[in-house]
């Protein structure tokens, strides 16, 4: 098997696709992998989604900088352009607890909870509600999604949330842990990183990270009709990446707002905080993602596992 062997996808799908892919907004090296690997890919989920009854949540998950949030936008304004769907995007990283309420995690749980990304400094409960929202979305019927602005790492005001309008054709749910399963109680004894040792020597933190990730967020994902992997070759690329990211972030950065972007040396102590579930994801989401999309150093997809199950 070559490592881009895709399952058969309808002619007049491809065909409507390649008459727009002018649209998508991709880096240069996804864009000479159009015909490998994003037009299969596109063409396949398309033909899906026209078979089911009611709107598809798809997850897509990736390590920080892997390229979800290009990704899921990508896919939707080329749906958009060929088949004139409402797909809407739904980030987890707009569902982060506001600033000040991260600070009340942190004087009541622990300390690291400051920080944001980890299974618990989302607002789960919304979010469940979110996906259930945009599916029963009638014609003409409006929603406010939640929306975060990473440099001043806090919530944006409800004026500036996203407005979709029903009805919906499919959504695309995105994010670094989504689909991600909770560890087990021995693998939470050993830190991982010196941010573990030093700021949670006794495991504290990290057991109560893993309890909101096995007792809310599998509930949150089991929303989900098909997962998408873009797995990230290693840790180090995480950082690369996101580094990247960071100096994005503050280019768009809101003048009227605080900048609370961080230089390298407090990026480097932020991907810690990532570093256990990302590395996890890694070893146990290939085994139940619908697709996994495997990423080299030089951010091209190398290969691509297809898991045929019973629900497709």
């Amino acid at each position: 098997m070559t490592p881009f062997s895709w399952p058969p996808a309808n002619q007049a799908t491809v065909d409507a696709l390649q008459q727009h892919n002018q649209v998508l907004q991709v880096p240069d090296q996804w864009r000479q992998q159009l015909t490998k690997v994003w037009l299969p890919l596109a063409s396949w989920l398309a033909d899906w989604v026209v078979s089911v009854s009611g709107p598809p949540v798809i997850g897509i998950h990736g390590g920080q900088g892997s390229g979800k949030s290009t990704l899921s936008h990508a896919l939707a304004d080329w749906y958009q352009a060929s088949f004139g769907w409402n797909v809407v995007v739904i980030s987890i990283d707009d569902l982060y607890l506001s600033h000040a309420d991260r600070q009340q995690l942190a004087t009541e749980v622990h300390p690291l909870l400051q920080t944001r990304g980890v299974p618990g400094t989302h607002d789960h409960q919304r979010g469940q509600q979110l996906l259930q929202q945009l599916r029963a979305l009638k014609s003409g019927q409006t929603l406010s999604c939640p929306a975060f602005d990473k440099a001043s790492d806090d919530r944006l005001p409800v004026s500036a949330w996203h407005q979709v309008t029903g009805p919906v054709d499919a959504v695309l749910f995105e994010g670094w842990c989504v689909g991600c399963p909770p560890q087990s109680p021995d693998q939470l004894t050993v830190p991982v990183n010196t941010l573990e040792q030093q700021e949670d020597p006794d495991g504290q933190w990290r057991h109560w990270v893993n309890q909101q990730l096995a007792d809310h967020y599998q509930s949150w994902f089991a929303q989900l009709d098909h997962l998408i992997m873009l797995k990230v070759p290693d840790m180090g690329a995480v950082q690369r990446w996101r580094s990247q990211q960071e100096r994005e972030n503050l280019r768009q950065a809101q003048k009227d707002r605080p900048d609370r972007s961080l230089n390298e040396p407090a990026l480097l102590r932020f991907i810690q905080h990532y570093q256990r579930l990302t590395e996890h994801a890694l070893h146990t989401i290939p085994a139940v993602a619908d697709w996994v999309l495997e990423l080299d150093a030089q951010h091209q997809v190398s290969r691509v596992q297809f898991h045929h199950k019973e629900t497709l």
